[in-house]
């Protein structure tokens, strides 16, 4: 019998029960103010009726250096206002042509059309609001007979173009609103704006009036008022706040990181994807035997969420250290053994963990190589585990 793979779907079946009861669960609880303390258990695809947030400025002025970090950061760059847009602003004019379709993007003053046609009909239209900062492409939003849609094409920094948009059909549309993009539904344009930015999702309803792009402060932590309010009066306040430092393992990673980077509470759904979903860090991460074995292993067990991802492949050595006993083939860790080590160091050696063990995937039309969290011995030529 397979020991590890029955660990493994054991843990599974108890993550799935856990995120089905940690998704519904609040505290609800009263301060001063009269506003509902969220410290207890705060989910940020699921911001309740009535929240109120003060805002990343406010909270800025205690937390000034982790506010400046963290608004420069994949997260808190996740969407950019069509004025500012580097990309938008820095590209006049951006065409792409799929089967009878043509398609420009064009820069007017402060706004930027997006604009489709088959040479006898046309669609142009505003867009909205750009979703990404660019590392890897920015996808756009548009409006369209009271609907929201996403842009079929997407911006991709490597080819400084347009090509589909990753998991749009590379076919070609059968209508020209279907070449414009694809309808979202209600759900799935709560979901997008609540994973973007803050403010934007007020229980069942989209609040644009509220929003602030990228995910701030308040889109982890919960609402701030009481925590403000407490902290100016001179009273403890570090319990009225949310802190996911305070969640562990599963909790963390599949329950409050996945629940806009996707994990392994939607495993058959993810699956299906095949080698799209090495987009989905805690899908992928869940299977890995040192994330079953070490409590230890999360997503901000390698990640600062406050501060821009670093791209130094030595600061990610130092955290698989951190859990592997020294003794491989190098002289620097036999120089250092880890006290707190709870397996041993590769055989290999102790330098460029992440290139071997988790190597970078390139999905084809993405135009920009992604790197798999499955963590696990890589063999040559392997091909890809879904």
């Amino acid at each position: 019998m397979n020991h590890s793979g029955v660990k493994r779907a054991s843990r599974r079946a108890v993550c799935f029960a856990h995120l089905m009861i940690c998704g519904i669960v609040f505290s609800v609880s009263s301060g001063a103010s009269g506003q509902k303390n969220f410290a207890e258990r705060w989910n940020p695809t699921r911001v309740p009726p009535g929240v109120t947030f003060v805002g990343d400025k406010v909270c800025a002025e205690c937390h000034e250096d982790k506010a400046a970090s963290q608004s420069r950061s994949s997260m808190g760059m996740a969407m950019e206002s069509i004025k500012d847009s580097k990309i938008l602003t820095g590209h006049q004019k951006l065409a792409f042509r799929s089967g009878p379709y043509s398609y420009e993007i064009t820069r007017k003053g402060d706004q930027s059309f997006y604009t489709v046609t088959d040479g006898k009909e046309t669609i142009s239209l505003p867009i909205l609001f750009a979703f990404g900062q660019g590392k890897a492409g920015q996808t756009y939003v548009l409006q369209y007979d009271g609907a929201y849609y996403e842009s079929l094409v997407s911006f991709y920094d490597e080819v400084k173009g347009l090509d589909f948009t990753i998991g749009a059909p590379r076919d070609v549309p059968a209508s020209l609103l279907g070449a414009v993009g694809r309808r979202l539904s209600k759900s799935e344009t709560l979901n997008c704006f609540g994973c973007h930015s803050t403010g934007a999702v007020s229980g069942s309803n989209l609040q644009l009036d509220k929003l602030t792009l990228g995910v701030k402060c308040e889109a982890c932590h919960g609402p701030g008022g009481n925590h403000v309010a407490a902290g100016k009066a001179g009273e403890p306040n570090a319990k009225l706040i949310f802190n996911p430092a305070r969640l562990g393992g599963d909790e963390l990673t599949q329950d409050f990181c996945a629940a806009c980077h996707r994990g392994a509470g939607e495993f058959a759904t993810l699956k299906g994807m095949g080698v799209n979903n090495v987009r989905f860090q805690p899908y992928r991460i869940f299977n890995s035997k040192c994330y079953s074995d070490d409590r230890r292993v999360s997503c901000v067990a390698c990640h600062n969420p406050h501060e821009p991802l670093n791209q130094d492949a030595a600061y990610y050595d130092s955290k698989c250290m951190a859990c592997h006993a020294a003794g491989g083939n190098t002289a620097r860790a036999a120089a250092k053994p880890n006290a707190q080590a709870s397996a041993p160091a590769c055989r290999v050696g102790t330098k460029n963990c992440a290139s071997c063990h988790m190597p970078k995937v390139e999905l084809s039309g993405a135009h920009f190589k992604f790197t798999d969290h499955y963590i696990r011995v890589v063999r040559p030529n392997e091909p890809y585990q879904n």
